[in-house]
């Protein structure tokens, strides 16, 4: 990591109620966590961004608009976090977390599902490109507007946090909780 960051033995306020959730869920401080403790009130903000959104879409449309731009990213952090997040609120399954991270067609996802994906890769390569078709194929596929908006949203908010994770080089870390096979699968798009 290319910036010093809290200790956790002196962590004071908001700081050392993030690091204390690490500690108690996992038995260690996250990289990610270390970093955005820098500044606290950046990571709030992105937190009320993403508690902005989830009420409209729902947290497996959240987490389907999350991994498709974390895959997009190469972002093993966001990845990583959240395959597991995803499973372990049983938002999506393993094979469905398996087959976003390899980028396959085929599997598991239902086609509006996979759409999400499809509108959340391409918000984190080539937003510029973007077109009334993109939103149409969710249009297609049931969505709203507002859900839109808040796909396009979670898209861009996973694009601001991977790539400052990645810009202050906050190590990769070993993200307990995943079976062999998805850890496989989420970290496959950093090898593209």
């Amino acid at each position: 990591m290319i910036v010093a960051t809290p200790d956790p033995a002196t962590a004071e306020g908001i700081v050392a109620e993030k690091y204390r959730e690490d500690l108690e869920s996992d038995g260690f401080v996250f990289g990610h966590t270390r970093a955005m403790a820098v500044n606290p009130e950046a990571e709030q903000a992105f937190e009320a961004l993403v508690g902005a959104v989830v009420p409209s879409i729902g947290l497996r449309t959240y987490e389907l608009a999350t991994l498709g731009a974390a895959a997009a990213l190469k972002s093993g952090h966001c990845l990583l976090a959240h395959g597991r997040r995803s499973l372990r609120t049983e938002a999506l399954d393993e094979d469905e977390v398996v087959q976003i991270a390899r980028g396959d067609d085929d599997g598991p996802l239902a086609p509006g599902d996979a759409a999400v994906v499809r509108f959340a890769a391409k918000v984190s390569t080539d937003a510029a490109a973007m077109t009334d078709a993109d939103s149409q194929d969710l249009r297609d596929h049931g969505y709203s507007d507002r859900q839109i908006v808040d796909i396009a949203l979670a898209a861009a908010a996973r694009n601001y946090f991977s790539r400052a994770l990645l810009a202050l080089a906050v190590p990769l870390d070993d993200v307990p909780g995943l079976s062999p096979r998805v850890k496989e699968a989420l970290l496959s798009p950093l090898s593209r």
